[in-house]
């Protein structure tokens, strides 16, 4: 179906369903029998509202998806459409601090029994430093592999990097979300016992970098130091604050996709620092959030060589007409950027580098319509590039998660395009 004959279908379905208040807003799924999500049973619409939104979405340009440009410029290359899907996604962050000196400072450095663990501190922007975890390999003889790990967005809040990074320290909570989301692994800890530089940091508004002193957040607020019960209170507060700080960074004349771009794309500019890295094989790997900074990481910085982003891939229409709540619907926005290409063009424009995309069949958060369709897209990006080995779509019959099975799978995808 075409995109615009979709968009009329749905939107004359949603506002049936709105008028004839069989639809009610239902903010997540059921823990019960797997249901295979589909726009067939959609989570959100806007009421009455909705064919304004498929009124809108219907006229878009769309310029710059791979298929409607390659209508346009049947005579262009891979190359030249890439060029102007990066630029327009790039001017769509709405960010760019520019360069700068990092002036890294290891703070912390403890000889584990597989590896080498660094705590260190960068700069990523003239006004503002960061903490990074830094796990490398023993014995390294020559530079190794280097691998960005990003976390989720779902789970307690106050921490993230520390929830699939051993930082010294532990908590009730992480390790319920561990055994959730990963079968209890530490995810930097699989990844560096398999000889790669592993680099990871908090997203903005997780971890060290939760707002402090506002809606009753203490200033000097410690997640490790409270209990489970303790935690989930003041992990409600930071949740009433993810559409404020969604507004405060637009108002500032940004987005969030931006700023955690920025970041991720300075974890590349550190390992360049650090002679145990062949900066001729960087890779990156996330689930969730984690999986929608590897599309954007991939795309933009061509140092990325390969990438297994897990649990976020979908097209825009279904995905508008399905589920916008929560992180999908605030921190993916994408001003000029969603009105000319779709979501797969993020994985798309990252040939000839090695793209795999993982997502379950049984995730709650994105309809299998979708799924389907951004396959298609993505592996039609890569034939034409002439690449069409260099991506990998796999979605088994799990939830939302980076499970063992998907692991092993994307080890072994990084090992094929890292290594061999």
């Amino acid at each position: 179906m075409e995109r615009r004959d979709f968009l009329k279908t749905s939107a004359i379905s949603s506002a049936a369903i709105a008028s004839s208040g069989l639809f009610s807003f239902q903010p997540g799924m059921t823990n019960e029998a797997p249901i295979i999500p589909s726009i067939k049973n959609p989570l959100n619409l806007y009421g009455s509202l909705e064919p304004v939104l498929e009124g809108i979405r219907a006229n878009n340009p769309m310029d710059l998806t791979l298929a409607n440009w390659r209508k346009k410029n049947p005579k262009g290359s891979y190359k030249k459409w890439q060029a102007a899907a990066r630029k327009c996604l790039l001017d769509g962050l709405h960010y760019n601090p520019g360069p700068l000196n990092l002036a890294p400072e290891v703070i912390l450095k403890e000889d584990r029994d597989t590896h080498t663990f660094e705590k260190i501190l960068f700069n990523t922007t003239p006004w503002h430093r960061l903490e990074a975890y830094l796990l490398l390999p023993k014995g390294i003889k020559k530079p190794v592999p280097g691998i960005v790990a990003l976390h989720e967005w779902g789970g307690p809040m106050g921490f993230g990097k520390d929830r699939i990074a051993n930082g010294g320290k532990d908590h009730e909570l992480l390790v319920l979300h561990r055994k959730e989301y990963y079968e209890g692994a530490y995810l930097t800890e699989e990844l560096v016992n398999r000889g790669y530089a592993v680099i990871v940091i908090d997203a903005h508004h997780f971890g060290n970098r939760i707002p402090k002193g506002i809606n009753g957040i203490p200033t000097d607020f410690d997640p490790f130091s409270v209990s489970s019960e303790e935690y989930k209170h003041i992990d409600a507060k930071m949740r009433e604050l993810l559409y404020y700080g969604v507004r405060q960074l637009n108002w500032a004349g940004t987005t969030w996709a931006g700023l955690n771009y920025f970041d991720d794309s300075r974890c590349i500019d550190y390992l360049a620092t650090r002679p145990e890295v062949d900066m001729n094989r960087i890779g990156v790997t996330g689930l969730s959030g984690g999986g929608w900074r590897t599309n954007i990481l991939a795309a933009l910085d061509t140092r990325i060589k390969a990438s297994v982003s897990v649990g976020w891939m979908t097209t825009g229409d279904t995905q508008q007409h399905y589920n916008l709540s929560g992180a999908v619907g605030s921190f993916c926005l994408l001003p000029g950027v969603l009105n000319r290409m779709d979501i797969p063009d993020l994985a798309a424009m990252s040939a000839p580098n090695a793209c795999m995309i993982v997502v379950g069949e049984e995730d709650p958060l994105f309809p299998e319509e979708g799924k389907m369709k951004a396959k298609a897209e993505i592996q039609s990006a890569f034939d034409w590039a002439g690449k069409g080995d260099h991506t990998s779509f796999y979605s088994p019959k799990t939830k939302h998660n980076y499970n063992r099975d998907i692991q092993e799978k994307a080890y072994a995808w990084l090992e094929k395009h890292l290594k061999d």
